[in-house]
């Protein structure tokens, strides 16, 4: 198709986007375009394109009924004045017609209150004739009930029917509004920058030719987004890999083959960790320092209303179009089947890229020191054959009630990882000191105080659970300060910075007790601080 107003050399072809690859922060963009060539032709023009187009990565090719040789491409900034006229006839079409609604929403409000008035004027006139009719009893108590409620409806219907008018009034009015600041904001010209690509060619003759060219552009990405289903009854993590794909590139992809791939041109549900548990004399004044610790707290369960429940025979279940997924080395590349159709809006646009079914095993964590609930944990496994699990956000819910979300680091076919479900109330954890005990005769110049700890565990659900339960001593920071753990049941041996971890089984609806002492040895002299029991 050759463009009358270009000279005859030249050529313009019009091309459409087929096929985008989308990378972490970029994308890949191919076009393609027919042309009849008369064999004149010594360049063609691409128009249009966007200025997020990095012009040292664009690539041409094509075929056709003609031998033609592509001998170079160079690009120029073209400046136009957008066209407005359209766009201000159509604006100005809709606010004529918000007008003329408004107009017939304030004519029904006159005759509603002219109505109003008017059973007013009634009312005045035959309530003195009313009431000696009543005296006389000439009316009966119905009729007089009924004579009431028809003022009472007349007066109601009119109010309602008004007051629906002036909200529609309103709702017309914001409408207006925004219309009108649009037809202001586009009857300003503005200059729009594009970009055009000129393709230097040696055509043996006439012919058809097909051009395809493609360029990598700025200003789009994408990211892994998951929903994990934990079913604590079946011990199923059902898996949905989404991607969120966002671009402002300046044009939109539509009717697409859209490829997503890893090719590259903290957490609210964590159980809180423990920090060392310092004790230490204190420092001189004039360089101590105060030190504060700062202990995580759970978030509170978010309360969520219950659905209430529909027949499931009443429904098709929708089906989920998902993509197909390959793999050359460490590079992974999605080619969806659906959701081809991204506009130039900077807005983030979810597809489904597959959902699939995990098996996993559950175990509890505690910290009693902390937090007096046990968080649940469910450990997973990728299947060997399956997709690389990229790192990103993902929202978990648990017997389809949402938990929280977490962070997936980058996971590997057959490679196993953990999700944290958030707190559990199926166990109860009661922590309680025991003993504290200071020993009244030093023993080998050392004053000696003894702290003990006693836990009981109580399994509320019917089925047997794995617990990780840790407890720390203090750590001393000064060579004349030791701490020792003197008697642990069960037995346990301290770990580092002070760590006791227990691995528990709990029977169903039983109960597991802990216990341990430990002494904190001194000099008699010598003040310790940070012993807050």
């Amino acid at each position: 198709m050759v463009n009358p107003e270009t000279p005859a050399l030249a050529t313009a072809v019009h091309t459409q986007i087929v096929a985008v690859t989308v990378y972490s922060d970029k994308a890949l963009v191919t076009r393609r375009g027919m042309v009849s060539l008369t064999g004149q032709e010594r360049e063609l023009v691409i128009t249009s394109l966007p200025m997020t187009l990095e012009t040292d990565t664009v690539r041409v090719s094509g075929k056709g009924t003609v031998g033609v040789q592509l001998l170079g491409v160079s690009s120029k900034s073209i400046y136009t004045t957008e066209p407005v006229a359209e766009r201000v006839a159509q604006l100005t079409r809709q606010i004529q017609q918000l007008e003329t609604e408004k107009r017939h929403l304030q004519a029904q409000i006159d005759a509603l209150a002219l109505q109003s008035s008017f059973m007013a004027g009634l009312r005045e006139k035959i309530e003195e004739p009313f009431a000696q009719s009543l005296a006389r009893r000439n009316l009966s108590l119905s009729e007089t009930l009924d004579f009431l409620n028809f003022l009472g409806s007349q007066y109601s219907e009119y109010a309602i029917a008004s007051g629906e008018c002036k909200t529609q009034q309103q709702q017309l009015d914001q409408q207006l509004q925004v219309l009108r600041a649009s037809l202001q904001k586009i009857q300003t010209p503005h200059t729009q920058e594009s970009l055009s690509l000129v393709i230097a060619i040696a055509s043996a003759g006439g012919g058809e030719f097909e051009l395809e060219m493609s360029y990598i552009v700025q200003r789009a990405s994408w990211t892994p987004l998951y929903d994990l289903r934990v079913n604590s009854t079946s011990n199923i993590v059902y898996l949905s890999y989404l991607a969120e794909v966002t671009q402002s590139t300046g044009e939109d992809w539509t009717d697409i083959a859209l490829c997503l791939s890893t090719a590259k041109p903290g957490l609210g549900t964590l159980p809180p960790q423990l920090p060392p548990w310092y004790i230490d004399t204190p420092s001189p004044p004039m360089v101590r320092k105060f030190a504060a610790r700062v202990m995580s707290q759970p978030a509170p369960d978010a309360n969520w209303p219950e659905q209430d429940a529909i027949p499931e025979a009443s429904f098709i279940p929708a089906e989920t179009v998902v993509s197909e997924v390959s793999q050359t080395g460490s590079v992974v590349t999605f080619q969806l089947n659906g959701g081809g159709n991204i506009p130039s809006d900077g807005a983030p646009h979810k597809t489904t890229i597959f959902q699939d079914d995990y098996s996993c095993s559950f175990n509890y964590v505690a910290i009693p020191r902390l937090v007096s609930f046990a968080y649940l944990q469910a450990n997973v496994k990728n299947s060997s054959d399956g997709a690389t699990l990229l790192p990103g956000k993902a929202n978990i819910f648990r017997d389809d009630v949402f938990v929280g979300t977490t962070e997936l680091s980058n996971i590997a076919p057959g490679q196993e990882f953990q999700l944290n479900l958030g707190i559990d109330e199926s166990l109860k954890i009661e922590r309680e000191l025991i003993e504290r005990q200071v020993d009244k005769r030093l023993i080998s110049n050392q004053r000696r105080t003894t702290y003990g700890y006693r836990l009981m565990i109580t399994n509320l659900i019917n089925q047997e659970i794995n617990l990780k339960l840790t407890e720390q001593l203090p750590v001393s920071r000064n060579e004349q300060i030791k701490v020792r753990l003197t008697r642990s049941s069960p037995q346990i041996q301290v770990g580092e910075m002070g760590l006791l971890a227990w691995e528990l089984t709990i029977p169903a609806t039983g109960k597991r007790e802990i216990a341990y002492q430990f002494s904190v040895e001194h000099p008699p002299e010598l003040t310790v601080v940070g012993l807050d029991i």
